[in-house]
């Protein structure tokens, strides 16, 4: 089997100034990663936020060498000929294929500043509450693999909290919802441990996939799993709300193969996402039987807070009130609440390093 080499050309999508690359380099390894199955977020202690690409790898079928990643890659996903693949290296919060997934952390540590030949840096990384030791395995290897010379790892839910600056330190029960890519969240945490965890394979991927389903079989269209992504974007939503609304799909006629175009409701976006909204629903529900009664007195009264990009789905905090009676409340800027709980124990080390998981 061919392997990828892992050298990537500098013409790889862009780079820092040359100021955050040397504030990156007298940081050391003081570096937050949310690596998740959309897109890769990078901290970096004192300047916050640097980057955030999509998780997409594009490489030379026949010689296996990098082509681009990230927002170049996105844009060529499904438009290349067969001489190049593009690969989405996470799936379902995890590793699924790790030689592109070093590959992708490499090229976004150079973009950050990290080059082998300086001082390697110390990286920490949000991965998912269900995670196997196989797969922390993997993380921890493809990040080593990139250049990083140590890698702790934090649960997804606790960087959400902290991200949601919750105070997850007291003895007081807090409940976050993190809707990711490929997975959602539920846990409920107090004084720096998780009392209750559980994942679900359900999240925002499963709900673009519900779209495409849906518009194959009621209009025989076939369309992209970006293409549904903008619809859910544009139209999607989980409870009705305001004048019904439309927006115009293209797509391929499964019956004559030919490019086609049809008009999509709001109605029946919601008729498709239905089926995982359900799902997330039940594992809060399941979650919320588990607690005692101190910690389910704290939640009734703080309430449930959302996060992740899947959070952004419109009327999704007003059903889950109106099915389970809790108040929820969507983070403030859910799709990065991940990275800044990360990055908020880059930035106190020394104090927080006991929410890392071995």
């Amino acid at each position: 089997m061919s392997t990828v080499s892992l050298s990537i050309p500098y013409t790889l999508g862009y780079e820092l100034p040359f100021l955050d690359r040397m504030r990156s380099l007298l940081h050391g390894g003081d570096l937050a990663m949310d690596l998740g199955t959309a897109n890769t977020l990078v901290y970096l202690r004192g300047r916050g936020i640097i980057l955030n690409e999509p998780s997409v790898v594009a490489v030379d079928a026949e010689t296996n060498r990098a082509l681009a990643v990230g927002h170049q890659a996105k844009a060529m996903f499904g438009k290349t000929s067969r001489a190049i693949r593009c690969v989405r290296p996470m799936k379902d919060g995890v590793i699924a294929d790790f030689t592109m997934t070093a590959l992708m952390i490499q090229h976004m540590l150079h973009q950050v500043g990290v080059k082998r030949k300086f001082r390697r840096p110390r990286i920490v990384i949000g991965v998912p509450s269900g995670i196997t030791q196989v797969e922390k395995r993997a993380v921890i290897d493809a990040a080593l693999l990139a250049g990083v010379r140590d890698v702790m790892l934090v649960e997804e839910p606790m960087a959400a909290a902290l991200g949601a600056e919750l105070p997850v330190h007291k003895p007081v029960g807090n409940m976050v919802v993190d809707i990711g890519g490929g997975t959602t969240e539920v846990a409920i945490l107090s004084m720096n441990a998780t009392l209750y965890s559980h994942s679900i394979r359900v999240a925002g991927d499963e709900m673009d996939e519900a779209i495409q389903r849906h518009i194959r079989r009621e209009h025989s269209l076939e369309i992209g799993i970006f293409e549904a992504e903008r619809i859910k974007l544009v139209i999607g939503s989980a409870l009705p709300f305001g004048p019904p609304r439309s927006i115009e799909v293209h797509g391929r006629d499964i019956a004559t193969g030919y490019p086609q175009q049809v008009e999509v409701t709001d109605e029946e976006v919601r008729l498709a996402l239905h089926e995982p909204v359900t799902a997330i629903t039940s594992s809060v529900m399941a979650a919320l039987e588990q607690t005692s009664a101190e910690v389910a007195q704290d939640i009734a009264m703080r309430g449930v807070h959302l996060a992740g990009g899947g959070a952004l789905l419109k009327g999704l905090t007003e059903r889950l009130h109106r099915e389970i009676g809790v108040r929820f409340f969507r983070a403030q800027e859910p799709l990065t609440c991940v990275v800044r709980g990360v990055g908020r124990i880059v930035e106190n080390l020394k104090d927080l390093r006991a929410l890392c998981i071995a």
